[in-house]
């Protein structure tokens, strides 16, 4: 069996050995006679699963006891409104850095439930920066400051967190979790997508500091506000139980290759491969501003349309599948999440070369 490799934004590719464990353990789970996919979620033994997933989670990103982890439901996009929903309360105000699409978006959502301070934007240049931020703009009287730390789309990162003092930081790690270390005490909130750097597409990690949570208007439906399934340890309802299966195996291959300190040495030297590439290629380019590259996606277009579009066709039939840019800007963008070995990167990069010279 040949494996492309595989440079979708997400769902993405997984690590072969997460994907042979679960072939393994699909029809019989360490002896339980039955698939993960079958049994309860209340069972003693799917209960070992989640606690086992969230231990592990807590070990490789070094997670404070005072912060809950949450498996939900609903992708990053829930947590738009969910953010809101509990940290605003009654005609508050949340601040918000515009760097990307699904920043604008998160934006877009939150002033439905109050005043949106957009304090920085990087849209007038098609999101190819991060804009330097003004603490002046800052808000005083905000429930919490939102960021993106790195931008699916348009390829471009945080490299320095903001000092928001007594505001809490809320951050959509969605596309960069478990690739760098981040301090997680900086944070009120983390959440992520799973499917592009834990785990296969259904679930969301949330990380909250226990004291944002609970303060909900009673109004808030019961599944949205983060008190329900605190309490309940993420088993209010139905989880994605086999999301969160998958999720435990990915975490416990970061653990094992030696944690996320070692991803994120992996990941630089990968993501160097590339970008070397692409400043001394004649035909390829990267849009980003240098300093605010992403370690995960990598954008870039050819010399002309004609050439982005053949060279999309061409790397597809040679075994490097989903290079097409996201469709509000076009060109290609290689998206070298963790599963993502070096050797994909090399031999990309020298498919890029032969491309090069014949064209």
């Amino acid at each position: 069996m040949k494996r492309v490799y595989n440079f979708s934004a997400g769902p993405c590719m997984l690590p072969q050995e997460v994907l042979e464990t679960a072939a393994s353990e699909m029809l019989d789970y360490k002896g339980s006679g039955q698939s993960v996919m079958e049994m309860s979620h209340r069972s003693k033994v799917y209960d070992g699963i989640i606690k086992n997933a969230e231990k592990t989670l807590r070990e490789i990103m070094e997670i404070p006891d005072n912060y809950k982890v949450l498996f939900l439901q609903g992708g990053a996009t829930m947590q738009f409104s969910q953010i809101p929903m509990n940290l605003m309360g009654e005609g508050g105000e949340a601040d918000y850095v515009v760097t990307g699409e699904f920043a604008k978006r998160a934006a877009k959502e939150g002033a439905k439930f109050g005043k949106i301070n957009v304090v920085a934007s990087s849209e007038d240049k098609t999101f190819s920066y991060i804009p330097e931020l003004d603490k002046s703009k800052f808000s005083k009287s905000a429930k919490y400051f939102h960021i993106t730390t790195n931008n699916t789309i348009f390829g471009t990162r945080f490299t320095e967190l903001p000092e928001t003092g007594n505001v809490p930081l809320v951050a959509d790690m969605s596309s960069d979790i478990l690739s760098r270390v981040y301090d997680v005490s900086k944070f009120g909130l983390i959440y992520a997508g799973a499917q592009k750097n834990m785990g296969p597409a259904g679930v969301t990690v949330v990380i909250i500091r226990e004291d944002l949570i609970g303060n909900a208007p009673a109004n808030t439906p019961i599944l949205l506000d983060y008190k329900t399934q605190a309490d309940q340890d993420s088993l209010y309802n139905t989880p994605t139980t086999y999301s969160i299966y998958m999720c435990g195996l990915v975490f416990e291959w970061v653990k094992k290759l030696g944690g996320v300190a070692e991803m994120q040495k992996r990941n630089d030297a990968k993501a160097k491969i590339l970008y070397d590439f692409l400043d001394k290629s004649k035909m390829f380019k990267n849009p980003v501003t240098p300093k605010d590259r992403s370690m995960m996606n990598v954008t870039f277009v050819a010399s002309s349309e004609e050439l982005n579009e053949k060279f999309i066709k061409e790397a597809a039939a040679a075994g490097f599948v989903n290079l097409k840019g996201h469709r509000s800007v076009g060109g290609m963008r290689a998206s070298i999440y963790n599963a993502m070995p070096r050797e994909g990167i090399e031999a990309l990069v020298k498919f890029m070369q032969e491309f090069e010279k014949v064209n």
